[in-house]
């Protein structure tokens, strides 16, 4: 019997068999048939060429990627301020597509009995996968390998190697502050960061010491561990300034603490960028934009972070799971907290 070479007549073709022609995956597939920005022209031509190939159409879309399923998706969250949750689920609508997929989003707040809780609810509405999101970059309990669906882990991993989680490069990203204050002229730098306990704590003030120790320069004094607060960063910087007068720059661990290292360093005299540049971490924009003058940050890029996992979870709920830790690189957000020394 003659093997079939394609989709039969009876049997319309997918999106799987749009992207396998085409040789991109499910996701660019999908959003190169509904016009998305993020797709480079030549591969947007190639998925249409296999399109027309096999006779799909691109109101196709939905109902080849979602046959036999529900069109839904749980994420949950033990973010309670939002901070990275709601980032990431933007980032993860954005890559399901408008009106395709449907997102429903669970609060666990940090409680193990509560997350259980929302998973069989979530389960009981037949989803057909899962987006996990921790608030710290710490690894976490897996949900386990029995579950019916596909789940993915986003900012904070499994403690399973065998699951898929999507994390932001904490270590990268000290790095990428330090050489950037390093690039404004700035060479007694300081590091007032939050609880040490955080793994993201430990990363960020280990990149911050890997870039200075590449340019023959150290931290002024040990990174000062706190909390993740104005209040600290008040605290603390009183402490800093009494022992090292003479320091050009702070990296703060947080923009909480950056805004209050900030009300500090004005009381005490001290202009900023000119005399002592700061730099937080987050992108919070409620603290960058608010902060005087705007605060230079490193954005996490927590909506890449939620794209990356919607995708993977894509790959997952059409057969084909990834297992491991995908870590992507942060950038920089330049504002006036920081500039070059004249």
């Amino acid at each position: 019997m003659a093997q079939a070479t394609g989709p039969s007549r009876s049997q319309p073709a997918t999106l799987g068999d749009v992207a396998r022609l085409a040789g991109v995956s499910i996701a660019t597939a999908s959003k190169a048939l509904n016009g998305r920005s993020q797709v480079r022209a030549e591969t947007r031509q190639r998925v249409v060429e296999a399109a027309e190939r096999l006779s799909f159409r691109p109101n196709q879309v939905a109902r080849g990627l979602l046959a036999g399923r529900t069109g839904t998706v749980g994420l949950i969250t033990s973010d309670l301020e939002g901070r990275f949750g709601i980032p990431i689920l933007m980032g993860a609508e954005d890559a399901f597509g408008a009106g395709e997929v449907a997102v429903f989003l669970c609060d666990a707040r940090g409680d193990a009995i509560r997350e259980q809780h929302h998973l069989r609810a979530l389960l009981g509405r037949r989803v057909d996968g899962l987006i996990v999101v921790g608030s710290r970059t710490d690894p976490r309990p897996s949900l386990g390998r029995e579950l019916p669906v596909p789940a993915v882990y986003a900012y904070a991993p499994s403690d399973d190697p065998e699951d898929f989680s999507v994390v932001p490069d904490s270590l990268g990203a000290g790095r990428l502050a330090v050489d950037h204050l390093l690039a404004c002229g700035r060479t007694r730098i300081a590091h007032i960061t939050g609880d040490p306990g955080y793994l993201a704590a430990q990363d960020r003030a280990e990149g911050a010491r890997a870039a200075l120790a590449d340019a023959g320069l150290a931290l002024i004094g040990e990174p000062r561990f706190g909390a993740w607060s104005e209040g600290w960063g008040r605290a603390a910087t009183a402490m800093l300034l009494d022992r090292h007068p003479d320091i050009d720059a702070v990296l703060c661990g947080s923009d909480q603490i950056a805004r209050g290292v900030m009300e500090v360093l004005r009381e005490r005299g001290h202009r900023v960028p000119d005399d002592i540049a700061v730099m937080g971490f987050d992108n919070w924009q409620i603290m960058t934009a608010g902060s005087r003058p705007p605060l230079t940050s490193v954005d996490m890029n927590l909506e890449q972070v939620g794209r990356v996992a919607a995708h993977a979870l894509f790959a997952a709920i059409a057969g084909t799971p990834r297992t491991g830790v995908d870590t992507l690189p942060c950038k920089v957000v330049i504002r006036g907290s920081t500039a070059p020394l004249s």
